[in-house]
């Protein structure tokens, strides 16, 4: 719970980058979010069935399961259906950015092009929607 008595909003974040993961860890916590983090994305679709994001901030490329693949497997779990997923990748091809628009994505980032400051703002305005 927050200092409201509300429950906090849960992030799951997913990339194989271990130092943007702390970035992005600590940015979260600082905003008030429960917040995991894994490293591939097996592991994330095994926490996202037993955290239950309010959001997915997943990267694309990824040794093992795809970000693609998870983001697919995500829209299609009773468990995580629900879930708001924010694709935060290196890719910047407009076919990457239509393939996320039609798998269920709420959002698409690519990480060269957006602040790490902006990141939460971003994700905290898709939960709003």
């Amino acid at each position: 719970m927050d200092q409201d008595g509300m429950a906090k909003k849960r992030v799951l974040l997913v990339d194989d980058d271990k130092e943007l993961l702390g970035v992005l860890s600590d940015r979260f916590v600082l905003e008030g979010f429960d917040v995991r983090v894994v490293d591939d994305g097996e592991k994330a679709l095994d926490e996202a069935r037993d955290f239950h994001p309010d959001v997915v901030l997943l990267d694309v490329m990824m040794p093992g399961v795809s970000g693609f693949d998870v983001l697919d497997i995500l829209k299609h779990t009773p468990e995580t259906v629900g879930a708001r997923v924010i694709m935060l990748t290196a890719l910047s091809q407009e076919k990457d950015r239509e393939l996320a628009r039609t798998s269920g994505a709420d959002e698409y980032l690519v990480k060269s092009q957006v602040p790490i400051e902006d990141i939460v703002k971003i994700a905290q305005r898709v939960l709003e929607k």
